[in-house]
């Protein structure tokens, strides 16, 4: 044995033997010859290295030695990081996975946790301490081990000052605080995060055991036509991203260009001035220090300001008419999407025009309503502020700028209000940052400020702003039977959240109060799919079935919860009040459906108590937090089997989980022919209540023609989807796709 000084000036002693201990250790079970790793250790002992030294060095080593051939050395390269990080918790702080309720009383006291975790007695933090399983921290490999450490783990004084397993139990302990038993409900959501059975959105991972931490992830607000209107959102928007939320703005009523100010015309500058203060907002307020807030803005096709918003990110025109820092999103009605493939016509208006003569506000209307009166406006010639173009000069455009750029979305209005369960209480105008969360939402209007002496007051009528928690189902690592307990537990969870989180603003908590709106989704489906020996294009039958699955486990949590909690203020009148699920009535499942039987508990289930929640699910591009969870993104084929990410920190190999013995099942995202993948979202989207973030691939190495993508297009729309999100490019000769960054909150 030798000793050194570490970095505190303590005297630390090295043992050789418990480094090879550790090795050992991150190896088992593994089919790996750790030869290698052993004679770096003699390699690399000597006098004044320390044992922070050595095993960065066998992290980096096993990190190097990962192939495609021998990719369990991802799995030792996580395995040690994670040994690492108890190794530098425990010197940190002089406690490691021992004396939990100690621990507890600590964090709370430093103000690292929230104090509510003190709610639990003595004896209950010494069940759970006892309850947790140290063990699972060796599930990671070295790309979810980093993510954990680098982005989750808590710190005091710029130290790390938590334990992964810690996480997990802490996050169960708030989620059953109001439970009746907690801390056997603890245990079962301790189980399910930990197992890495449930996957939790980043705001809840992140925020749910420190104090006054927001765990929504999306939002969604709608600017009226006035500057109190507009700056009240800008605030809305800083407070959100302040708070590590993504923000949807609808824009859609705001007076187009060349409209009229106060009754002189032509003094508007239109929506592209308003989109910059928002623009350079999310640049300034940003995500707890992580990074710039982010926000999509979403216009109608028919705005008469269509043509500057397209340009809003392309490198050509007037600087001054740029805002690179949002996403841009388009609405899209069927009526639009029919005059594209008529080759027909397209009218754009200005909305405060049209509301001055008619008292109509165009964005709000959808379907035949909206289809019958935007006619009606085709036909006023008395109208003065519009222009005439080809539909599919609009979509022609919207596509080349999504090449260049990934965006802009797009969602489609109708489909999206079609499915929408709750429209007897309102529409919904346009997706969130990530395209697959949405439900109804309205402006705040009436700005009237009063003085009362030295005291000002602003009273409003307060609108709606769409919020929603997620998780996911992780399934790569679900087996089938327990899909339906872990798909009622994520409701569970979900639902606690509501009650746990703060909301940012008023509109939100409003909402909450309404919808309870929550979004349970999935990752890993290429992984599933894979360990079923199925191949991703071929599996519609088995992938439509999988998700009508979680679409009835999902609707049965909500309604047992209905039953001891309530139903949701807007319920009654609601489509799932009506009997009607998915745009399906009972006789429906009674007829078509191979789960008929249990498709009839739940009708009874619901018209006996209600359900908790007006939605239910919600499929987010889960890009990076899929790292975490060991999974493949999302409901996407898989990018890559294998491949090394490259960044400023290093290089993180990326691994599928079944590659050693069923790699054939993996279909590479790339290869697989865009309208197919298309159709294997419009089997997972008809049962998902709120929307799929479905991301598009075109590999420019292919002969990608203009009508290749058109075609892609209007199969999402003909099919039932209810959004376009992202479009990558893969760059002729090359394999790798334009990246996007991926919303942190929807990420999980």
């Amino acid at each position: 044995m030798r000793s050194v000084i570490n970095r505190e000036g303590i005297r630390e002693v090295l043992n050789i033997e418990k480094i090879r201990e550790k090795l050992v250790r991150a190896c088992e079970g593994l089919e790996i010859n750790m030869v290698e790793l052993e004679s770096h250790v003699d390699s690399i002992y000597q006098e004044n290295i320390t044992t922070k030294k050595i095993q960065e060095s066998l992290i980096n080593l096993a990190v190097s030695m990962t192939s495609f051939e021998e990719s369990d050395w991802s799995t030792v390269a996580g395995r040690l990081l994670m040994m690492e990080v108890e190794r530098e918790v425990f010197h940190n702080r002089g406690t490691s996975y021992s004396n939990f309720s100690q621990t507890i009383g600590n964090l709370c006291r430093e103000g690292i946790y929230d104090e509510r975790l003190k709610m639990y007695s003595s004896r209950d933090l010494e069940e759970l301490g006892e309850y947790i399983k140290p063990e699972r921290d060796m599930l990671f490999d070295y790309a979810g081990a980093n993510m954990f450490a680098s982005r989750y783990l808590l710190k005091h004084e710029g130290l790390l000052w938590e334990l992964p397993q810690e996480v997990f139990m802490a996050i169960a302990m708030m989620l059953s605080l109001e439970e009746s038993n907690p801390v056997e409900t603890a245990k079962k959501f301790y189980d399910a995060l930990s197992l890495r059975k449930i996957s939790l959105a980043t705001p809840i991972l992140a925020n749910l055991r420190v104090p006054k931490g927001n765990l929504s992830s999306c939002f969604i607000s709608a600017v009226d036509d006035n500057i109190e209107s507009i700056f009240y959102n800008v605030d809305s928007v800083a407070k959100i991203s302040k708070n590590g939320g993504g923000v949807g703005i609808n824009l859609s009523r705001i007076r187009g260009k060349g409209s009229w100010v106060n009754g002189y015309p032509n003094a508007s500058g239109g929506v592209v001035p308003w989109i910059k203060i928002f623009n350079d907002t999310a640049v300034a307020v940003n995500q707890q220090g992580r990074r710039a807030g982010a926000v999509t803005m979403a216009i109608d096709s028919w705005h008469i300001d269509i043509e500057q918003f397209l340009e809003l990110q392309t490198e050509n025109g007037d600087q001054r008419g740029k805002a690179y820092d949002i996403y841009p999103q388009i609405v899209v009605s069927d009526l639009f999407m029919e005059r594209v493939e008529a080759r027909g016509s397209w009218t754009l208006f200005d909305p405060y025009e049209v509301r001055k003569k008619y008292g109509v506000e165009l964005c709000e209307l959808h379907g035949d309503e909206f289809r019958e009166f935007y006619e009606k406006l085709e036909a006023d010639r008395e109208l003065t502020l519009r222009k005439t173009m080809y539909a599919l000069e609009i979509l022609k455009e919207i596509m080349k700028i999504q090449i260049e750029t990934g965006m802009p979305y797009i969602f489609f209005k109708d489909t999206a209000n079609r499915m929408n369960h709750n429209q007897h209480k309102g529409m919904i105008g346009n997706g969130n940052l990530c395209m697959e969360s949405f439900s109804n939402f309205s402006p705040t209007k009436k700005f009237v400020e009063t003085r009362e002496g030295d005291r000002g007051r602003v009273e409003t009528e307060l609108g709606e702003v769409h919020t929603c928690n997620l998780v996911s189902l992780n399934l790569t690592e679900l087996e089938e039977w327990e899909l339906e307990d872990t798909s009622i537990l994520a409701v569970r969870l979900l639902d606690n959240t509501i009650d746990l989180t703060e909301s940012p603003i008023r509109e939100s908590g409003r909402h909450n109060d309404l919808y309870r709106t929550i979004g349970v989704g999935a990752m890993g489906l290429a992984d599933y799919l894979a360990r079923n020996y199925l191949a991703y294009e071929e599996a519609d039958e088995e992938v439509d079935e999988l998700f009508e699955r979680i679409a009835l486990y999902t609707l049965k949590g909500s309604a047992l919860l209905a039953e001891s909690r309530g139903r949701y203020v807007n319920f009654e009148g609601s489509n799932w009040d009506r009997g009607i699920f998915f745009e399906k009535d009972r006789k429906w499942y009674e007829e078509n459906s191979k789960l008929a039987p249990e498709w009839m508990e739940v009708y009874d289930l619901v018209e006996k108590h209600g359900i908790r929640n007006g939605e239910l699910t919600a499929i987010a591009p889960n890009t990076s937090s899929s790292l975490l969870m060991g999974a493949t993104a999302s409901v996407n084929p898989a990018f890559s089997r294998f491949f090394i990410e490259k960044n400023q920190k290093g290089a993180v190999p990326r691994v599928v989980k079944h590659l050693k013995d069923r790699s054939w099942f993996y279909t590479e995202f790339r290869k697989i022919e865009p309208k197919r993948y298309v159709e294997v979202m419009s089997r997972i989207g008809k049962w998902v209540s709120q929307g799929v973030s479905m991301e598009l691939i075109f590999d420019l190495n292919k002969d990608i023609k203009a009508k290749d993508i058109y075609d892609t297009i209007m199969t999402a729309w003909k099919r039932g989807c209810k959004s376009i999100y992202y479009t990558r490019t893969i760059q002729r000769n090359t394999n790798v796709a334009k990246e996007k960054e991926e919303c942190e909150s929807c990420s999980g």
